[in-house]
């Protein structure tokens, strides 16, 4: 088996496996390359490549793979056990951690994906207020989960339709979109209905980003919700310690009701937290009435290697700031590219096939995504990994080079 290739391994797990996949995003046509092992920034696949990553696992690897303090962290845990069912001292050492870098999360309950996190939050905010609806940005994406799989798109107004076969219309009716970057529209919106739980958001879009917010959009909709008695949360799952200490709430001076968490915080391990006032938290079981469980929560393995890794972006004062001059020095490398636009946000990037950087998803959705699946494949031909798709970020990490940036550099240019 470890010496097939990829085609090969492809055609094999089509026969076993839903698509062939794990996940809809690595079905890459004609067939997805299968990584053999991963070190710093670059990946080994099984057909004898060797590839720059500049998709990170969708983000988790903010030190790299296979970094090797991270490392050590996990061998010397797998030495005590790696699940126990029971509380252990990771926990409160890591909450801690959370809740001194977060303004607004006095207490956090740790979960085992991004995906549980925004889930569990969500039913929190609706447990807190008594409220049936949320509101969420099209284009913004929240996890798999019922409730916010929900059609981008379908206007300011009017209610969800699902995104998938097996969602139920009723109940994704209790969700309503608005524009990002347009705070009149939630104002109609919170105006309109009263029975709105809370707001939830990715402060910076990331999924078909980096979408910046503009100006002081996400000042406005924290006093907007405010206003109207609606919770604010903040799906931080991508922009959580990859755009600071504190991430898109610290950076931008705004604080939420509840944060979501994931990705970075757990090393490269599975992982996923939620937090908030203290008030909405106690309402969780077994404190209070809102039920959540689950039996890899806090597992040992992915607390240490996430409480590792946030030991040494808080030992490191420059990390952040090297890790933007990164992206700022790819962008200056590129010298001027036409017909696009190049948006960056510390270790976050996307080269748009659209003149200007868009503001909101319906703009991204005006990108030349066909020109986009060419210089995605010429990029992968160079030897260059992207996200296969105009709508993800890109991510350069710690262990990204010199050498791997002017790599990445002449490859944008040549094959833009």
């Amino acid at each position: 088996m470890k010496n097939k290739s990829s085609s090969d391994l492809f055609a094999l797990a089509k026969t076993l496996m839903p698509g062939g996949v794990s996940s809809p995003v690595r079905a890459i046509r004609p067939y997805p390359f299968y990584t053999t092992r991963a070190h710093g920034a670059h990946l080994e696949t099984a057909d004898g490549t060797t590839l720059i990553d500049c998709c990170m696992a969708y983000g988790p690897l903010i030190l790299g793979h296979a970094n090797p303090l991270i490392r050590k962290a996990i061998e010397g845990q797998l030495e005590k056990g790696w699940l126990y069912g029971t509380p252990s001292p990771l926990e409160p050492e890591f909450a801690k951690l959370l809740t001194d870098d977060h303004p607004g999360m006095d207490m956090v309950r740790f979960v085992s994906s991004g995906s549980e996190a925004t889930m569990a939050a969500i039913r929190l905010a609706r447990g807190f207020t008594g409220k049936k609806d949320i509101v969420k940005v099209e284009g913004g994406f929240h996890g798999a989960h019922d409730a916010v799989l929900v059609r981008a798109g379908s206007g300011a107004t009017t209610l969800g339709v699902p995104d998938s076969a097996g969602v139920l219309a009723d109940l994704v009716a209790h969700t309503r979109q608005v524009t990002y970057n347009d705070p009149e529209a939630l104002e109609s919106v919170l105006s309109a209905h009263d029975d709105v739980a809370a707001l939830i958001i990715e402060p910076v879009l990331g999924n078909i980003g980096p979408i910046l917010p503009q100006d002081n959009y996400l000042r406005e909709i924290r006093e907007i919700t405010k206003a109207h008695d609606v919770l604010l949360i903040f799906d931080e799952v991508i922009t959580g310690y990859r755009i600071g200490i504190g991430g898109a709430q610290v950076k931008y001076g705004v604080r939420p009701d509840l944060t979501t968490l994931g990705k970075i915080i757990g090393g490269g391990l599975p992982i996923g937290a939620f937090g908030g006032r203290r008030e909405i938290m106690e309402q969780i079981a077994p404190q209070g009435p809102v039920y959540q469980a689950g039996t890899f929560s806090g597992n040992p393995l992915s607390l240490t290697a996430g409480i590792a890794t946030l030991r040494y972006l808080h030992d490191h004062a420059s990390f952040y700031q090297d890790l933007e001059q990164k992206t700022r020095g790819l962008e200056e490398s590129m010298g001027g590219m036409t017909g696009g636009s190049f948006v960056r946000l510390g270790s976050m990037f996307k080269y748009f096939f659209r003149s200007v950087p868009p503001q909101n998803y319906r703009e991204v959705k005006e990108c030349d995504t066909a020109a986009f699946g060419a210089f995605w494949k010429r990029m992968l031909d160079a030897g260059i990994f992207l996200p296969p798709s105009q709508f993800e970020t890109n991510f350069l990490s710690a262990a990204h080079s010199d050498r791997d940036l002017s790599a990445l550099a002449q490859a944008y240019t040549k094959c833009r």
